[in-house]
């Protein structure tokens, strides 16, 4: 993690990519470049080089803490699908699932129960599909 004033589009594509897949899952990040096109190409490019070859990969702040505040920003945006997606590379990057809830609980207060409701439905359905927590008990 350093940042280098001389790197060009190709090296934060190439750093941003092993990030990318290191945090997300090689099969979500490889699937994603494999079905753009041209037109959302300009997109994957972008996504990888500045949020992951740039952003990411500064020093100052760890993946864990990168991770905390990608879900408290994501639930201020209430972008379930995005909220899904990094609660599994939270959990790759050492989030407990208790540090996941507080996230969630703080970022509830400051962007409203709508919010955090949809926030605490997509992490609850990630952590029980990755099996972070058990599901529940179906009644007979």
């Amino acid at each position: 993690m350093t940042e280098a004033k001389d790197d060009t589009l190709e090296d934060l594509f190439e750093r941003g990519l092993a990030l990318r897949r290191d945090v997300l899952g090689a099969s979500y990040v490889d699937g994603s470049i494999a079905a753009a096109n041209e037109f959302t190409m300009a997109f994957q490019r972008i996504t990888t080089e500045w949020c992951w070859g740039y952003a990411w990969s500064r020093p100052g702040l760890d993946r864990k803490t990168r991770s905390m505040l990608n879900l408290a920003m994501l639930t201020a945006l209430n972008r379930t699908p995005e909220i899904k997606l990094h609660v599994r590379g939270a959990l790759n990057n050492g989030v407990t699932v208790e540090e996941i809830k507080e996230v969630l609980l703080h970022a509830t207060i400051y962007c409203g129960i709508p919010a955090g409701l949809d926030a605490f439905k997509a992490a609850n359905e990630v952590l029980k599909e990755t099996g972070a927590i058990p599901a529940a008990k179906q009644k007979s």
